[in-house]
């Protein structure tokens, strides 16, 4: 069936019966309530004047969507399995506002504060230019005002206790509310990728839905209690399962995974593509059987990086590698040996260096489960980028930057080193909580950039912030004992201390007693350490012919499904 769109109008009543019985729902990527007493005050206001308070637009469907259970924290019923749901697309604020006031319920912020909405009143002295409805009834004769839940309840009960000269308002007032058309527009037979489009058009002033933000809605499922031997209600929340597996992780150091990366793995592992139509697309029921295997595959290939010396995920050169690996521990349930390992490391080797998921993610991602099928199968994989890495690829790329993917990758070879401290030659604990930015005191530039500026005046400044020139160390030792220094100085205090500086040095690729380091030879030691970096890295790489390519920088970013 087609989309269609159908104009409806509703009564007071009709209106706050599918609300009161659970047939409209506000879907959770809509946002919080927000409007307070005197806005919704400004709207009873429009409809007790006649003026149009513009249009509601549903997203009618059967689909059971994420939703707030509760409009504006009034707690209202589930609709019952099968029917129809009216999903709030536009009017949100309008439709809890108005509810709110005419029923006079309370509603609890997250700041512990509680709004009474029965404190609505009409003010019956009021003339068509001033506000009828308000909130302000300061100084106000009690004979004069009426709640507008008073007003709503109605009756001869409540009327006598007005003067005579009031009853024809109070009867006219209610008859308008009560008689009051809503216009509704019914948005039927859509797909949800069309209903959350339709919903960020409309809130132009917004920001648009993340794909994750409408697989969270997609997604949604209440099990039948019948189904289940506890009495507990079973719900699938795909938020509150990334929720979980982000804070699982985190003990790893790999809770910066992206919910986008997520979904990938998600839809590989189901239909073998990633791309957001398939992921729209994909079987509610099937996503949400999948859901644990999906977890145990990534928590596998995280703790195939970790072992592999990746310790932490912000080092990670694209997240993208997740959705590979967890395929590969999808079809291939235990842990790589020989010659699959060999091979799974050079994949994820010449995907590093190689920029590979710089751009076009999603259908390299396609190709490159083909590749992870031949390395189950025990073949080695023909790949059709080349990587080739000598030094002046390494210098050509190695600009520093910690958002790029070359930089990451050395960063994880320096990783894979197990690298050493300066002082004590015990292992350098890396977190992620210390790598955030370029400048961040644990990424040490061996020859301070200052003592540079100073000594090397004629150095171009991209050799100076360049990656050969990074090591990873203790904060505190760069902030309190490297300082400005230069090598010279305060690696003669480190070898007082550290018994074994040679060795330590080596997990850094510096050999302090041929690279210039006692004599303040920057250019000796860059070009020392740039030959150890492309030869370590070079060695990771199983050689096979492949298309010859230039050497160029590459502003990599890597690119995400976010939207």
């Amino acid at each position: 069936m087609s989309t269609s769109l159908q104009n409806t109008s509703v009564k007071y009543s009709d209106l706050l019966s599918e609300i009161e019985t659970g047939q409209v729902k506000i879907p959770q990527f809509q946002r919080k309530f927000v409007w307070n007493i005197k806005d919704s005050a400004k709207l009873l206001d429009s409809i007790i004047k006649g003026y149009p308070i513009g249009t509601f637009i549903y997203w009618r469907t059967n689909e059971r969507l994420r939703s707030v259970r509760n409009l504006g924290n009034i707690a209202l019923p589930e609709p019952k399995q099968g029917e129809f749901v009216n999903y709030v697309l536009d009017g949100q604020q309008r439709l809890t506002s108005l509810y709110s006031a005419l029923k006079g319920v309370k509603i609890g912020e997250e700041n512990g504060k509680i709004t009474d909405y029965s404190e609505i009143y009409i003010d019956l002295l009021a003339s068509d230019d001033n506000d009828i409805i308000t909130t302000d009834i300061e100084n106000r004769n009690s004979e004069s005002i009426i709640k507008v839940t008073d007003l709503m309840k109605g009756g001869y009960a409540i009327f006598k206790t007005f003067p005579d000269e009031y009853h024809d308002k109070l009867d006219n007032y209610k008859n308008v509310l009560t008689g009051y058309t809503f216009s509704i527009i019914n948005l039927k037979n859509a797909q949800i990728d069309v209903a959350t489009e339709v919903f960020t058009r409309l809130n132009v002033g917004g920001k648009s839905l993340s794909l994750f933000e409408i697989m969270v809605a997609k997604t949604y499922h209440i099990f039948d209690s019948k189904a289940n031997s506890s009495e507990e209600e079973q719900i699938f929340d795909l938020s509150v399962k990334y929720e979980e597996l982000s804070a699982e992780l985190s003990a790893s150091h790999y809770d910066t995974i992206p919910s986008a990366t997520i979904l990938q793995v998600v839809s590989i592992l189901l239909e073998k593509d990633c791309t957001r139509k398939t992921i729209l697309k994909l079987d509610k029921m099937a996503f949400i059987n999948i859901w644990d295997e999906t977890v145990s595959c990534i928590k596998s290939s995280i703790d195939f990086f970790r072992s592999y010396g990746i310790v932490v995920g912000r080092i990670l050169p694209y997240n993208a590698l997740l959705v590979p690996f967890s395929y590969f521990f999808y079809k291939h349930k235990h842990n790589p040996t020989g010659e699959v390992k060999k091979r799974l490391e050079d994949f994820f080797w010449r995907a590093s260096l190689g920029f590979r998921y710089s751009s076009g993610v999603e259908g390299k991602l396609v190709q490159d489960i083909a590749k992870i099928d031949k390395i189950i199968a025990g073949e080695l994989p023909k790949y059709e980028w080349a990587v080739i890495v000598n030094k002046e690829f390494v210098e050509t790329n190695g600009w520093f930057s910690t958002g790029k993917s070359f930089n990451k990758a050395i960063l994880c070879l320096f990783a894979k080193q197990k690298l050493k401290s300066f002082d004590n030659n015990l292992d350098v604990i890396i977190d992620n909580s210390w790598l955030k930015i370029a400048s961040s005191k644990n990424y040490h530039h061996f020859f301070p950039k200052s003592w540079l500026a100073k000594n090397k005046k004629e150095l171009d400044y991209y050799y100076v912030n360049h990656i050969v020139n990074i090591t990873i160390v203790d904060g505190f030792l760069n902030k309190n004992v490297i300082k400005a220094k230069s090598p010279a100085t305060y690696m003669k205090t480190f070898n007082s201390k550290n018994d074994e500086l040679e060795e330590t040095m080596k997990t850094h690729f510096i050999d302090i007693n041929k690279d210039g380091i006692w004599e303040n030879d920057y250019d000796t030691f860059y070009n020392n350490r740039l030959d150890r970096i492309a030869t370590a890295l070079n060695k990771l790489i199983i050689p096979q012919e492949t298309p010859n390519i230039e050497y160029e920088v590459y502003e990599d970013v890597e690119e995400n499904i976010e939207n």
